[in-house]
């Protein structure tokens, strides 16, 4: 989102160039504008975390249980990837069995979502050993 920003703050500093002739005045008002996209920014990022939160703390499973159900199913994925889909295979082999194509998963995407919720859980336990939250 903040590359975003930066790529519509500079054409608007650009133009700034052409109107105001005295250059104190142009970057105080390039820096004012530079400032006020942070801000933006900031404050989405920070509804976001309040609307984490009331999900988190909600009753539902339906409206919390969702990220320990994305989290089960990455555990399960990379299970299957990493331990029984190999165990299958040698198992076969020795056996001298031939069994149909075993299904793979697009690691790269499961990775990227399993690390995300990783660290995301890594931040949860950190708060929770220093006392920040319950």
């Amino acid at each position: 989102m903040m590359n975003l920003l930066g790529s519509l703050v500079g054409p608007v500093t650009g133009l700034l160039d052409k109107f105001i002739e005295d250059k104190d005045t142009k970057n105080k008002l390039a820096h004012e504008i530079a400032t006020m996209a942070e801000k933006q920014a900031h404050e989405a990022a920070m509804a976001q975390v309040s609307v984490n939160q009331a999900e988190a703390k909600h009753r539902s499973l339906f409206v919390a249980g969702w990220r320990p159900f994305v989290g089960w199913i990455c555990a399960v994925a990379l299970l299957y990837h990493f331990v029984l889909n190999p165990i299958i295979l040698f198992g076969a082999g020795w056996a001298n069995v031939e069994i149909p194509e075993l299904p793979a998963f697009d690691m790269d995407s499961l990775m990227t979502v399993l690390l995300g919720m990783l660290g995301l859980g890594g931040l949860r336990s950190y708060e929770k050993s220093k006392g920040l939250t319950k």
